[in-house]
């Protein structure tokens, strides 16, 4: 009886693949070409191996520090690691993860170009938060918000109101003591017209990494972006200076802002030319009625270079105010040229331009173009409407649908208001196919590339 259920466990275990090398009968050794199995041979079966999509759903990160916290009350097991990561398979009495409870629902950690840095899908661009008219404890409580939230990426720039936002944010991760781990800090180079700090000179660029690193209290920025491309200084020079910064380590990563195609593939060149640090993200506009470098342009650097996306102004048109009348809201700021598009903006410059409330724009905006512009924000009203949802909410979950956006910025200068960005990540999955359809047919400005000419035909 003993070797019958013996000799039953070994037929079992050879079926499903998992037979040890004591279960094993000795065969003799063959040499040469190996001869085909037997068509009643039982086929090996091989555990699955998990999708990408299935990663991302696993917060690890979270889960593995929840679970070093309680190694001391106990062992765990790598089962109550699995479960407490896998909401459907969850048990009877699953693991209490703080951070897990508080990320919102929809926010996503995707790889920044072709790095391994891990971002959000969704960022908070510093510029409003700190703002003139906020003050610096709404300012925490807007950071301490998005952090709850899960949100890991902090867009700075040393000309946020006057090297405020810096310094402020500085002393609130210092205050909070948050693990530097947790949390990644963008901050800008931005040239301007003022002589002291004008170009991306070697000079410029290290002296602007070292002054925002005793402004932010950082031992190091996660990533510098260079705000618009210098042309009175050598490619060469950009490069090698980024590069000089992040060997020191002063810098983790760099990446770009407001740069054309051309331009980011001429640096591109130049860090494999001299063995430089390449970048590994460009910052542009990407909005409803600003589509084209995003839509055309990105994806093709993201695969032959590896440079990512990170968009900021998705609200900026003046959809956030919800406005139907009026031509100045229908578009960002930075859509327009005045006596500085040779420069990059600063709040000295932004100032003279919005003291007769943008006077200077509406004489730029055609009568004809204003009126459509207004049809469609009524439609998208009512596209927003049907979806339950705000025109801002909107706004933001249709960037959020484009894949190539890996971090999508939002401002924000209330709690309230950063809340109720956050809310879009649920519309995203809502956002179906005949809806993005009738939001195309809204819109009307669908880019694609201009028709092949051929050289003999030019001739």
């Amino acid at each position: 009886m003993a070797r019958t259920k013996i000799a039953c466990a070994k037929v079992s275990l050879r079926q499903v693949g998992f037979a040890p090398k004591w279960l094993a009968p000795s065969r003799p050794r063959q040499v040469g070409r190996a001869k085909s199995a037997a068509p009643n041979s039982p086929i090996p079966c091989r555990a699955p191996i998990a999708s990408l999509d299935c990663m991302e759903e696993f917060s690890a990160g979270s889960a593995l520090s929840a679970l070093t916290e309680r190694s001391g009350e106990g062992g765990i097991t790598k089962e109550q690691l699995l479960l407490s990561g896998l909401t459907h398979s969850a048990p009877n009495a699953p693991l209490q993860l703080g951070k897990q409870t508080t990320v919102a629902p929809g926010l996503r950690y995707r790889n920044l170009g072709k790095s391994g840095l891990r971002v959000s899908n969704i960022g908070l661009g510093t510029w409003p938060t700190f703002g003139p008219n906020v003050t610096e404890e709404q300012a925490e409580q807007i950071i301490v918000l998005a952090v709850e939230s899960g949100i890991n990426v902090f867009d700075l720039s040393e000309a946020h109101s006057g090297t405020r936002a810096e310094v402020e944010l500085g002393r609130i991760l210092a205050r909070r003591g948050w693990k530097r781990t947790c949390y990644i800090v963008t901050t800008k180079i931005y040239w301007s017209t003022r002589s002291e700090e004008r170009g991306l000179s070697r000079k410029h660029i290290i002296e602007s990494v070292k002054a925002s690193l005793v402004r932010l209290q950082l031992s190091y920025i996660d990533v510098v972006i260079v705000h618009k491309a210098d042309p009175m200084c050598p490619m060469e020079e950009v490069v090698r200076a980024m590069h000089y910064v992040i060997s020191q380590g002063w810098v983790m990563y760099w990446g770009t802002a407001r740069w054309s195609p051309v331009e980011v593939m001429e640096a591109y060149t130049n860090c494999r030319q001299f063995n430089c640090v390449t970048p590994i993200v460009e910052q542009t506009e990407y909005h409803m009625f600003c589509r084209e470098k995003t839509e055309l342009y990105m994806p093709e650097l993201y695969n032959k270079i590896g440079v990512g996306l990170m968009a900021w102004s998705p609200i900026s048109m003046g959809l956030s105010q919800g406005k139907e009348e009026g031509s100045v809201q229908l578009f960002s700021r930075s859509s327009f040229r005045n006596k500085y598009s040779s420069f990059s903006w600063t709040e000295d410059e932004t100032a003279t331009a919005n003291k007769d409330g943008y006077n200077w724009m509406k004489d730029r905006i055609q009568p004809e173009e204003t009126r459509r512009q207004s049809e469609r924000i009524r439609e998208l009203n009512a596209v927003a409407e049907k979806l339950g949802c705000s025109l801002s909410q909107l706004a933001i979950a249709w960037c959020l649908k484009n894949e190539s956006v890996q971090c999508l910025l939002l401002g924000a200068s209330t709690v309230m208001q950063l809340y109720d960005s956050i809310q879009s990540l649920q519309l995203v999955p809502k956002l179906n196919t005949n809806m993005v359809a009738e939001i195309e047919r809204i819109l009307e400005n669908k880019p694609t590339r201009p028709p092949m000419v051929s050289t003999l035909a030019l001739r």
